[in-house]
């Protein structure tokens, strides 16, 4: 396991013995971590609070990382930035189990990379923008838009509509 993946990897087999109730935070900063398959994040920070309840042990994770992304409209780079915040049960036993499934591994080390995998996928934007103002990429010449008026002095125009623009340039003079 890399090391990246190591600082996920939570030893809480101290909190199986104590009383309802005791909790733990556990503080996570790595610069660049690779979620197996295929999630790469880059400055994940965040904190896991756990707490000992009857049934397990309550896993609340805050975090944040960024990841390198495109813009849907002009295709530029950029560093998208993802924020989660989502509790899960790892439960003592079968009897204990929630709805997510989760027991608490024998070893008693809890992996968090699987979970904030799932969670930081969840929290990906469907259309990434660089800015809410972005307009995008001219259709006449492909380049980005920017701020400046993208015009073009040539406008090329299908043959075969050549007729139709000049019948709505003749209804728009009468």
């Amino acid at each position: 396991m890399n090391p990246s993946r190591q600082a996920l990897r939570l030893n809480v087999g101290f909190l199986i013995n104590q009383s309802v109730g005791f909790s733990r935070d556990f503080i996570f900063d790595v610069p660049s971590v690779h979620l197996e398959p295929d999630l790469n994040l880059n400055d994940l920070a965040g904190t896991a609070h756990i707490s000992r309840t009857a049934q397990g042990l309550l896993v609340q994770v805050k975090a944040r990382a960024t990841l390198h992304a495109e813009c849907v409209r002009c295709l530029a780079n950029l560093e998208q930035l993802l924020e989660v915040d989502f509790p899960e049960l790892y439960a003592f036993n079968d009897r204990s189990v929630s709805e997510s499934g989760m027991i608490l591994p024998e070893d008693g080390f809890i992996d968090l990379a699987p979970l904030l995998r799932e969670y930081m996928f969840l929290a990906i934007p469907i259309n990434p923008l660089c800015s809410s103002n972005c307009k995008g990429l001219c259709p006449v010449c492909g380049e980005r838009i920017t701020g400046t008026p993208h015009n073009h002095n040539e406008e090329t125009i299908d043959s075969r509509l050549e007729k139709l623009k000049v019948l709505l340039e003749n209804q728009s003079t009468e």
